[in-house]
């Protein structure tokens, strides 16, 4: 991995009809969000679409053109509506074939008395991907270009990733300090969170309320790649906190 100053972007395309019907929660974005951030790609963007043809290319077409990685998870299961593959061959204009070394990787995982086409249905891919390896259930996901077709299952999906990180060129590493203060965010937007931002205007500065049995509170996430910055934003931030007479804590952040 190589770091650089040019920005470094990814989206996430969560594709499903079950996390769009709210009969599934998604587990994928925080986790690819955090460790992506880890090696300096930022995550710029998600989305979540059905299990819609037309719906999946028109994202992966848009998406693709504006960030450096594309990140699709769900849709290339056994079953009827796991139409991931079959959209992506779309979106680049490339024939859905029976990629053979995938092929292969199934054949020798399922026992002969499991093996059925629906199963082997997953080795249907874009031609011409690279294939993605599963060190769980084996079913490989692909890259195409710069779009890397995951499962949706967040333990297979996150083993998947593990091993594509290495691969991963990254750009500067986005830094963060989170510090609570134990004032409404109201009364911080008051005493000038604005001016904060306006005077460090590299940084993203973001507030999130939270009320608590003691009272409201409000947690400031500085965020950059200058850490000079971002401790000198965050030392604003404490002289914020004073003028309120408000109590303040470092909370650990992860990017």
């Amino acid at each position: 991995m190589s770091s650089s100053d040019k920005p470094v972007t990814a989206c996430l395309i969560i594709i499903g009809n079950e996390i769009l019907s709210g009969r599934t929660v998604d587990a994928n974005l925080s986790y690819i969000a955090s460790r992506l951030g880890e090696i300096g790609i930022r995550m710029a963007e998600a989305r979540v679409v059905p299990d819609d043809e037309a719906e999946i290319v028109a994202a992966v077409n848009a998406c693709r053109a504006r960030h450096t990685y594309v990140f699709t998870t769900g849709g290339i299961g056994p079953t009827h509506d796991d139409i991931t593959a079959q959209s992506i061959a779309k979106a680049f204009g490339r024939r859905l074939e029976r990629n053979r070394e995938a092929e292969r990787r199934l054949l020798a995982y399922y026992p002969p008395e499991r093996v059925n086409e629906a199963r082997m249905s997953m080795a249907d891919m874009p031609e011409g991907v690279e294939l993605i390896d599963n060190p769980i259930s084996v079913a490989p996901g692909f890259r195409i270009e710069n779009v890397y077709v995951l499962p949706g299952v967040p333990k297979i999906m996150q083993a998947m990733l593990d091993g594509l990180l290495p691969k991963l060129e990254g750009g500067t590493r986005v830094l963060s300090r989170a510090i609570t203060v134990l004032a409404a965010e109201g009364d911080v937007a008051q005493a000038g969170l604005g001016d904060l931002q306006a005077r460090f205007p590299m940084l993203e500065i973001g507030s999130y309320p939270f009320w608590r049995p003691e009272g409201p509170g409000t947690t400031v996430v500085l965020r950059g790649a200058d850490q000079a910055q971002i401790d000198a934003a965050a030392d604003g931030l404490y002289e914020l906190a004073a003028r309120l007479g408000a109590e303040t804590r470092e909370s650990p952040t992860s990017g």
